[in-house]
């Protein structure tokens, strides 16, 4: 009896050992699954545009889905001052300060305190394009969730996270080992492990128990069996004994050998002979396997899936391009399709996010059905990737390329909206792109990149010059910020002229880059650049800050004229830095005259014009750039009174040739003069087209017939040589 007991005993004791291993496993995958989701909104273009825009209700939307989607209470981002962004739930200062310390030196996941209790946190950087904080989530290890864990082992116990300091005293430093406690004549079993820990000041511990005499009470019947075949003569030892062997100490070697098996990894079955309680217990035996079977299943789907289409994740997909990649044969491709969703933000942004992963599930099944034997997983986002193997020709390819173009022609309607969107597609084949799955994937994603600068819509393949292109990209990405760093830029002015009055009012500030070894970079090959990494809010501080201070040497009715980007005028210190290059500078807010294109007017009007009227109430003059071009209405015209308006150098162009450009000019003055705004032309290299502007009603010009782009050195002579007084000749 006392052997059966004891068996028992270590039997319950690995049992502790593996499910103190499970709850540690459970715990890391979940946290790689939060981390995965957490790197990837991280690196995500528009939240990082959304960050370095200080754009709120952007972010905080961001910080709703990712919480929605990984069903975590907590997702913020902490910045580098210790402040956090979108936490919703309290923290104490001292809680705050330990997360802020460990992230710091580098950690990106543990526990931590939140509220006053464990939380499992996972972090990942946010660069914008420079380090502003980390995007952290955090999910409550609380009773409710410690039970949820303590249902997936195959015995009854009872699991929770404390502070090592408030362990029972007999389980103080024991930590790794099993200690049997007795409370109340039970017999309990505890097992302390350590868990990670994000604050430097926490000691967070599992704690396993379970009572070691409700388990034993199982052993019961056998003890029982042993004790009345004691009884039995001498007569029937021998055959008592036979029986003893095959009907129990065998099951029960079986049974002890199976579940060694398990420990190390192995999920293998025992046989059932009998229906008695050695029988019982086998079945029960089995039963744990195939429990143990199905949460590992469930464990590995949710760790290679993802949660919002069921369609495999990036992991998935590159474990299974390496297997397409090494089965190959020597006539046999293999193509790498990425696709992502023209225009999706505009979708989540009017919409919802709601709508938003509704038409994404939409497109999952979409593909799934029409491309029914290929690997279809999502990467993440609005980005999906399709693996296409077993084909032997690029014809082949492109029929599944045009096939998945085509299908995208159909509208997708949910939730009562209707939702028409194209997708973009980059494609790499092995072996003519690559024979390894991350430059596969590399090419793909830099097609995909050719794919939507040339219009969206379309499919591309990888060409080798694009990976020249990227690199030489990244190389002026890094180019910039030195720039940035040294004060490499260095303005230029041209001049704005009233032919009227014959002298110049105004100045237009034109950025260059003194590269050192390139020499000077005209705008158009780097602002663009610029734009999209966000580093345009450094640059364009630069340039107001410059452009005010040399302004400010000017005669008194000249104006300056800068060009503001949407990106930066949708920051939220534009106007901080307006005051500030204003008041260090002294020159008068009559004087700075602001130019921005309709681009900025499509999105979000009311806050547009909101802003503006801002501008307008610190003095500011405001100039709408590149009228006529791209999708002005003339209501903006009526909700903001524009300063002035400048013509497009297109219709300057066309003006000799073309009546139809000459009457949108004479509309325009018209409409101008009506509203009590001014009018420019840009563009003018010809006396006859100056001649055509005056006819038309504009008498300001700008363009190569009165000068190029000067440096701040040449402005002072470039007034003189343009003054009434000096010329020979007036401008038409």
């Amino acid at each position: 009896m006392g052997g059966i007991e004891r068996y028992a005993s270590g039997q319950i004791s690995d049992e502790m050992t593996a499910n103190s291993n499970a709850f540690k496993k459970i715990l890391e995958l979940e946290s790689k699954r939060m981390a995965t989701a957490t790197d990837i909104l991280a690196a995500d273009f528009g939240f990082r545009e959304a960050v370095a825009l200080g754009d709120e209700p952007t972010l905080a939307s961001a910080l709703v889905s990712l919480r929605n989607r990984l069903d975590v209470p907590n997702a913020f981002i902490m910045t580098l001052d210790g402040g956090t962004i979108g936490l919703e739930q309290k923290i104490q200062d001292a809680e705050s300060d330990s997360i802020w310390n460990a992230l710091d030196e580098g950690a990106r996941n543990g526990l931590v305190k939140i509220g006053g209790e464990y939380h499992g946190i996972v972090a990942a950087p946010i660069e914008a394009p420079d380090l502003f904080g980390w995007l952290v989530v955090g999910k409550p290890l609380n009773k409710a969730e410690m039970q949820g864990l303590s249902e997936l082992a195959p015995i009854s116990l009872t699991a929770k996270v404390i502070d090592e300091p408030i362990l029972p005293s007999p389980l103080v430093a024991k930590t790794g080992e099993q200690i049997e406690l007795l409370e109340n004549g039970e017999r309990i079993l505890y097992r302390v492990s350590t868990l990670p820990s994000l604050g430097t000041n926490q000691k967070p511990t599992l704690l396993l128990r379970h009572s070691l005499s409700e388990a034993l009470l199982a052993y019961r019947p056998i003890s029982w069996i042993l004790s009345i075949l004691a009884l039995v003569g001498l007569g029937i030892i021998i055959s008592a004994g036979w029986a003893l062997a095959k009907g129990i100490t065998r099951p029960i070697a079986r049974l002890e050998q199976a579940a060694r098996q398990i420990s190390a990894g192995e999920r293998t079955k025992v046989r059932v002979n009998s229906k008695d309680e050695i029988g019982r217990l086998a079945e029960s035996f089995n039963d744990m396997v195939d429990a143990i079977v199905e949460r590992e299943g469930e464990i590995s789907h949710i760790a290679l899936h993802d949660a919002l289409t069921g369609l495999p994740n990036r992991k998935y997909y590159r474990d299974q391009l390496d297997i397409a990649l090494k089965r190959a044969g020597e006539d046999e491709l293999v193509a790498v399709f990425y696709l992502d969703l023209d225009n999706f933000k505009s979708v989540n942004d009017t919409l919802g996010h709601p709508v938003g992963d509704g038409l994404l599930k939409q497109v999952s099944s979409r593909m799934e059905g029409l491309l029914d034997g290929h690997l279809i997983a999502r990467l993440g986002g609005d980005e999906f990737a399709v693996l296409v193997d077993g084909v032997d020709s690029v014809d082949a390819i492109t029929k599944i390329a045009e096939s998945l173009e085509k299908s995208f022609a159909d509208r997708f309607e949910f939730d009562g909206h209707i939702m028409p969107t194209t997708t973009s597609i980059g494609i790499a084949v092995a072996p003519h792109d690559g024979t390894e799955s991350d430059i596969l994937m590399k090419n793909a994603d830099l097609a995909l990149y050719r794919a939507k600068h040339e219009g969206k819509g379309q499919y591309h393949y990888f060409e080798q010059e694009m990976d020249e292109l990227a690199r030489k990209r990244r190389e002026t990405e890094i180019d910039l910020k030195l720039a940035i760093e040294h004060g490499q830029f260095e303005l230029y002015y041209q001049p704005l002229f009233n032919t009227e009055e014959q002298k110049i009012n105004g100045f237009e500030a034109l950025i260059r880059w003194n590269h050192p070894t390139r020499g000077l970079v005209s705008p158009l090959d780097f602002i663009p650049l610029a734009e999209e990494t966000g580093l345009i809010v450094q640059i364009g501080e630069w340039v107001i800050k410059e452009a005010c201070h040399q302004a400010a040497t000017w005669p008194e009715h000249i104006r300056v004229a800068i060009n503001i980007s949407p990106v930066q005028f949708r920051t939220k210190g534009l106007q901080s830095v307006l005051i500030q290059a204003l008041t260090q500078s002294g020159l008068s807010p009559q004087r700075l005259e602001l130019e921005i294109t309709e681009s900025l007017l499509i999105d979000n009007v009311a806050e547009t014009l909101q802003a503006l009227h801002s501008l307008r109430e610190m003095g500011v003059r405001v100039a709408l750039d590149d009228f006529g071009t791209g999708y002005s209405s003339l209501s903006y015209l009526r909700s903001f009174p524009f300063d002035k308006i400048k013509i497009d150098r297109s219709f300057v162009d066309d003006i000799m040739s073309d009546k139809g450009s000459a009457a949108i000019i004479q509309a325009i003055t018209g409409l101008a003069a009506a509203l009590g705004m001014e009018t420019i032309a840009e563009g003018v290299e010809l006396e006859e087209q100056v001649e055509m502007l005056l006819k038309n009603g504009c008498n300001n010009i700008q363009g190569f017939l009165l000068s190029r782009p000067v440096p701040m050195a040449e402005v002072d002579a470039l007034i003189t040589a343009l003054s009434g007084k000096s010329r020979n000749r007036k401008v038409a």
